[in-house]
């Protein structure tokens, strides 16, 4: 775009503000020259086919034309508005033929593109296509991307031909008219829309390496996520837990440990005999007599309460 427009600086200062017989001004300049408004309109179309060609130096240049007395200025935004259609229309029939389908299988092989992504923004075309067409006409190099989703996501044609039009309409007459008023000075026009146009592609920069950053960064993160729960997954099947069980298989071991001599008695499992101390006798129950087991403790000791009760009725 700088070259363009130091091309275009350059012709018409040289060429005293006539119009430009060098560039792409040139070959402009030519087919307004042979075919009038049709020249114009042909290619403003080619522009939308081919957004390399910069409608911000063709469309001043038809008005700076159209000032001069070359040409009609009513008939050049009338072609120019049905050339930017026509281009349209070229860019949307792609998308339809490409189609939805064929878009999908696309995006599922590209990295770091997810097939949620393409769904989030059919979603957000299907809410807002109509004004997405409306002002994409006017953002530059978008202006004639935006045709293709709509092809693709098949828009009404008679939305997109209203909303294509009234955008394409506000976009050329205000350069058209930019170029009639400014007359030998239109190749100003270039010159501040090319700071806009920097602008808009410096932010679609940004917002992709933004975009590319953040999956990278949340692929490593699961990636990390990944490794560490397969290490756990690991370190368990090597080092099991403790038997928890066994060392409360017997609920009664700590509290008779006095009968064996404050010796720690091996553990035992449900349904067997109780343990034995080493070289004394069976433990007492908790009524004191001996021989009895752990099996009704509460018994032994209410059975000599009603032993002592009766020998002390029988020296009363």
């Amino acid at each position: 775009m700088g070259m363009i427009s130091t091309t275009i600086t350059a012709a018409a200062a040289a060429t005293g503000g006539e119009a430009p017989a060098g560039g792409i001004a040139g070959w402009a300049t030519d087919l307004m020259e042979k075919l009038g408004a049709l020249g114009a309109g042909l290619a403003i179309a080619l522009e939308n086919i081919f957004p390399p060609l910069p409608s911000e130096v063709i469309l001043p240049l038809a008005g700076f034309t159209a000032a001069q007395g070359k040409m009609n200025l009513v008939a050049a935004l009338v072609c120019t508005t049905l050339g930017s259609v026509i281009g349209a229309l070229a860019l949307y029939g792609i998308g339809a033929g490409i189609g939805r389908d064929r878009i999908r299988r696309i995006v599922d092989r590209l990295p770091l593109v997810k097939l949620e992504d393409l769904d989030k923004t059919e979603a957000w075309f299907n809410r807002h296509g109509t004004k997405a067409v409306f002002f994409g006409r006017m953002i530059p190099i978008f202006r004639s991307l935006i045709s293709v989703p709509a092809g693709v996501e098949r828009m009404p044609l008679p939305v997109f031909l209203l909303f294509t039009t009234l955008g394409s309409a506000i976009w050329n007459t205000a350069f058209v008219m930019a170029g009639y008023g400014l007359g030998d000075q239109w190749h100003k026009v270039e010159e501040y829309v090319g700071v806009y146009s920097k602008i808009v592609l410096a932010v679609a920069a940004v917002a992709a390496l933004a975009f590319v950053a953040l999956r990278v960064v949340k692929s490593r993160r699961k990636a990390g996520a990944g490794a560490q729960d397969s290490a756990g997954t690991q370190d368990t099947r090597v080092d099991p837990l403790p038997d928890v069980h066994q060392h409360y298989a017997n609920p009664h071991q700590h509290g008779h440990q006095q009968a064996y001599g404050g010796q720690q008695q091996p553990q035992q499992g449900h349904g067997q005999q109780p343990p034995q101390g080493y070289g004394q006798q069976p433990p007492q129950g908790y009524g004191g007599q001996p021989g009895q087991g752990y099996g009704q403790p509460h018994q032994q000791g209410y059975g000599q309460y009603g032993t002592r009760n009766n020998e002390s009725d029988r020296i009363g």
